[in-house]
């Protein structure tokens, strides 16, 4: 009996398919992904994320998996609460013992969690979030962030305000985390020692307050002609309401991350939000300029099968989508090892990867010391249907 369990294991081994301690999550005919994202809580507009990376990877076992394994794709709703994030992670990796971590959700979240990931050694790929540190291959090197760095997103913000209104007067208000404070810290390095004399008015908000109409009120009597705007969904469509109930009319920027037409432009009134200025590196569901384009029909197709209720209007869907896509493409990368330390060894050599939702000359690429991947976005401007895209793609300082 022990002669024959030795020939199995060897017969395994010698055909690539390792799945032995040191390859948790793995078997000869599965992976274990996990993910943790807001199906409820201040953020929950998030959650169709993950729902829709649990219907790609449907799809991707319907096509057969990924060298004969079929994805085990295990999400947990944290409620954006950091707490309950590191319960659901250990969860996750200690009994569910998932290969890695994908697309978890949320910067004050993620950064309860990624020391201990780190620690555990687990990939912590594509995290949900831009802030600038999901970068430090240097000391978090199991953990990269995917969609543009949110202080670079600022630092174009910046530049572009100087550009059209050299004697600005700007207010800034920000979610009181990581994820809020890089906009202010790309504010100021672009501005430098003139941070002072152009931010009169710089206000935040916690993801526990009801609602932000006292900062917004503040923010208008400080005598700013411009107004930049880092907030969640919910937050962000309070914010574009509020703006438009105080009759304020100042040059408003508002983050990449909160401009889903079904989200939050939609609920806040898409009239209220005429002339908002963002950045964006995905092709817009709402955007007649991708009416027949290839990359969104294949989205849309997609949807089609695999969510066919699902707000397409919703551009949380389609990111979903192209991200997943470029998970994928690790996988296919490992080959048969889907050892933990391979599939990060993948994940940080991407050369262009194929995601179709990406904006025309945005691109995906890592490397051992770049870990993110997508450095460019494009100036647009809602128009009260969608967002209008002007000027050439761009990147921070």
């Amino acid at each position: 009996m022990i002669k024959r369990l030795a020939i199995a294991t060897a017969l395994l081994v010698s055909s690539g398919f390792a799945f032995a301690a040191d390859t948790p999550g793995v078997t000869a005919t599965e992976i274990k992904i996990g993910n943790t994202d807001a199906y409820s809580g201040p953020a929950s507009a998030y959650g169709v994320i993950a729902k829709t990376e649990a219907a790609f990877f449907r799809m991707v076992n319907d096509q057969g998996g990924v060298a004969g394994h079929k994805i085990n794709f295990i999400s947990y709703d944290d409620g954006y609460s950091p707490p309950k994030t590191v319960e659901q992670v250990r969860r996750l990796v200690e009994e569910d013992q998932v290969a890695l971590l994908f697309q978890t959700l949320g910067t004050p979240t993620n950064s309860a969690i990624h020391r201990y990931v780190n620690q555990k050694k687990v990939p912590h790929l594509f995290i949900s979030t831009g802030a600038d540190k999901w970068g430090d291959y240097q000391h978090f090197p199991w953990t990269m962030g995917y969609q543009p760095s949110y202080r670079t997103e600022a630092q174009i913000y910046a530049k572009y305000m100087l550009q059209q209104n050299p004697k600005a007067k700007l207010a800034i208000l920000y979610q009181n985390d990581d994820f809020g404070k890089d906009y202010p810290a790309g504010v100021k390095d672009v501005l430098g020692d003139k941070f002072d004399s152009v931010v009169v008015k710089v206000a935040s908000y916690e993801t526990t307050d009801a609602t932000i109409d006292s900062q917004l009120t503040a923010l208008q009597a400080s005598g700013a002609d411009v107004l930049l705007v880092a907030a969640t969904p919910k937050f962000a469509a309070q914010a574009i309401r509020k703006v438009h109930d105080l009759n304020w009319h100042p040059t408003f920027f508002l983050t990449n991350v909160s401009i889903s037409v079904g989200s939050v432009m939609n609920p806040a009134g898409p009239e209220n939000g005429v002339g908002i200025i963002t950045t964006g590196y995905m092709k817009d569901p709402t955007d007649p300029a991708f009416k027949d384009d290839k990359g969104m029909n294949e989205w849309r197709a997609f949807m089609a099968k695999y969510m066919p209720e699902a707000d397409t209007t919703d551009a949380n869907y389609a990111f979903a989508y192209g991200v997943s896509m470029v998970m994928w493409q690790v996988l296919k990368q490992c080959g048969t090892d889907f050892s933990r330390e391979n599939i990060m060894k993948q994940a940080a050599n991407l050369h262009d990867p194929y995601d179709p939702i990406l904006l025309p000359g945005i691109h995906v690429n890592t490397s051992p010391t770049n870990f993110h991947p997508i450095k460019s976005m494009q100036l647009q401007k809602w128009d009260g249907k969608t967002w209008v895209r002007f000027g050439d793609v761009i990147s921070g300082s």
